[in-house]
């Protein structure tokens, strides 16, 4: 590497971040400025409606009509491995995930949608070996995905859950220890069943290098995979249990670190925050099989999901 790569490479990220963080901090006061112009009227109607513990279950959907802003914390997060031999290493973040069903055609049971949900993942703080038994510990922003999921009407799909799409996968990372500094883009595709009192399915997607963000990158190109398998249990007065784990694939991973395999479970509630419903999640996860080397071994997740006002109502291609 030449003497003034690191410095250029590091001034890049630098402005990155802060970029990223102006882009954020201005896209989340914009929703909320509309969110909160847009609940009083429309969202007492909506809330009053609809069974609380019906909108829980259709939260559970990821292609529902509903549009939400979530919110994962995932602390504390326990990694371990084969360069650890002391106590688990801590970490912990939150991703926030808006949830944008678009209406393209008709209106109904004829309406087909165009659902997005970018995961925007804020890392509070990740364990990151530098030798055997060394740690460094980053925070800051990591790579955001962006799926667009086209979900036909209701009278085709009828209690199946149907969608796919393209996602993509933006170098945002504000540090090379919170993301892969490369374009990625793949398939998403969203496959289940629901029923008046259950919601289960799964939302693979896989992802491969389509261009690098920088020079001098010692990443391998991306090609892997995200499995998140969902099942969610109506339960009375708008309780729940359920799980909705995610299983994570790197092809160019050595052997024995390919997979993150978690399991979990989940309890949640939907309840009325003045006139929004808003689902709580508490659980925890804990991988069955992980990363030889150094991997996530369990985390503890509360998930804040308030259902917002339609934001467009009428379809984009007509009725």
């Amino acid at each position: 590497m030449k003497p003034n790569a690191f410095v250029s490479t590091r001034a890049d990220r630098t402005g990155r971040s802060r970029l990223w963080t102006w882009t954020l901090g201005c896209a989340l006061c914009g929703v909320l400025s509309v969110v909160a112009t847009a609940a009083p009227a429309r969202a007492q109607s909506r809330a009053s409606e609809q069974d609380l513990g019906a909108v829980g279950n259709k939260l559970a959907n990821p292609l529902s009509d509903l549009w939400a802003l979530s919110v994962s914390i995932n602390a504390p997060q326990f990694f371990d491995g084969d360069v650890n031999t002391g106590d688990p290493e801590v970490g912990g973040g939150m991703v926030f995930q808006p949830v944008m069903p678009f209406p393209l055609l008709g209106e109904g049971e004829d309406q087909w949608r165009m659902i997005t949900r970018p995961v925007i993942p804020l890392v509070f703080s990740k364990p990151t070996p530098r030798g055997f038994n060394e740690f460094s510990h980053q925070g800051g922003i990591g790579d955001i995905q962006l799926p667009f999921l086209l979900a036909p009407s209701d009278r085709i799909s009828g209690n199946f859950i149907l969608g796919a799409g393209p996602i993509f996968q933006f170098p945002s990372a504000t540090s090379d220890e919170l993301g892969q500094d490369q374009w990625a883009l793949g398939p998403a595709v969203v496959a289940g069943y629901k029923t008046e009192k259950a919601t289960f399915g799964v939302f693979p997607n896989y992802f491969w290098k389509i261009g690098s963000a920088g020079q001098d990158s010692n990443e391998p190109d991306i090609n892997q995979m995200g499995l998140l398998y969902f099942f969610n249990y109506k339960l009375a007065d708008a309780w729940q249990i359920g799980f909705n784990p995610t299983i994570t694939y790197n092809h160019k991973a050595s052997s024995g670190n390919k997979w993150n395999v978690p399991v979990g479970l989940y309890v949640g509630r939907t309840i009325k925050v003045g006139p929004l419903p808003v689902n709580i999640k508490v659980g925890g996860e804990y991988s069955v099989i992980s990363e030889d080397v150094f991997g996530q071994r369990f985390q503890f997740r509360i998930q804040v999901t308030p259902v917002i006002p339609s934001l467009v109502r009428e379809p984009v291609l007509g009725r």
